[in-house]
């Protein structure tokens, strides 16, 4: 639960009035004092030379009470070790003097991590890097919760990313289910996975992630060439598979129109003849070149 408690101070402008009447009063009582011992009037006039001291130390107290806020800009008011509030709201304040005024940036910002090289799902070493955009939300816990959101930010991204790769495989492929949810085939799944997983870990230092997606996916350069010729020997599995299922598509249509129109009856040794042709036409890698049969039909 959040402990943040935002306050708003005094304007700065109004203190600011007060705060060069309180010089100017303290000048005409220093004036007054001096006056004073030159009528001979030595008790009174120090008293006024005290009482013009005084007001000038509580003119310079006043001054160190002043801060100005940036818009998204926040400050955390600290009383002698005791948390008194944050001010989220941007101008010029002032607040008591005896109080630390710690400056905490509420804008966004961008975390480019460098590459990381972990093991996949299937323990494949891969390349892996993210971009993560997050902001400060609660002020109490950036501040207190723990000792540097910055590096906090930073390390828990980094050990967040390794856990995700370790999660998911580099490609589906990999997997007995095609289906399955791999890091290179799977962008929107993995990414909303990042940011659920890195805001389970901002939530102690009082950050929120806008936005969490991968910069930098590869396999590690040595393996990468053993999987690029496996990549390649799938894909041409994959085209080889197509091929074969259209070419047989096809010979069976020319078989059916030959027999739906009567051009011609084949025995099963002419249409296995036939087949075997048309296969060899349709799924061979270089040109056919065919040889007409001038003879008769047997011979």
């Amino acid at each position: 639960m959040s402990r943040e408690k935002v306050v708003v101070p005094v304007s700065g402008w109004l203190m600011l009035v007060v705060n060069i009447a309180l010089y100017f009063l303290a000048g005409y009582i220093f004036y007054r004092g001096i006056m004073t011992l030159n009528e001979g009037q030595d008790l009174r006039g120090v008293w006024l030379l005290v009482g013009g001291v005084l007001t000038m130390f509580l003119s310079i107290l006043v001054s160190a009470g002043f801060f100005v806020l940036q818009p998204n800009e926040a400050g955390v008011l600290i009383l002698f070790g005791d948390y008194r509030g944050s001010v989220k709201e941007n101008g010029f304040w002032w607040t008591n003097p005896f109080m630390t005024k710690k400056k905490i940036s509420l804008r966004i910002r961008t975390l480019n991590m460098p590459k990381l090289k972990v093991n996949d799902h299937s323990g494949n070493p891969i390349e892996i890097a993210s971009v993560v955009v997050w902001k400060v939300e609660d002020t109490f816990a950036a501040s207190f919760e723990v000792d540097d959101y910055d590096d906090y930010v930073s390390t828990q991204s980094e050990t967040a990313l390794r856990h995700l790769a370790s999660t998911y495989p580099y490609d589906s492929w990999e997997e007995s289910n095609p289906d399955a949810i791999s890091l290179r085939g799977s962008v929107d799944q993995v990414s909303a996975a990042l940011i659920t997983e890195l805001q389970d870990r901002f939530n102690n230092a009082g950050v929120i992630v806008q936005g969490a997606r991968l910069s930098h996916l590869a396999y590690a350069p040595e393996i990468a060439e053993a999987m690029l010729k496996r990549q390649q020997a799938s894909a041409i599995v994959a085209a080889r598979t197509k091929i074969v299922d259209g070419a047989v598509g096809m010979v069976q249509m020319a078989l059916d129109r030959l027999k739906a129109q009567n051009v011609v009856e084949l025995d099963e040794e002419r249409k296995a003849t036939m087949v075997s042709n048309l296969l060899v036409v349709l799924c061979g890698e270089k040109e056919a070149h065919p040889v007409i049969n001038t003879g008769t039909l047997y011979s």
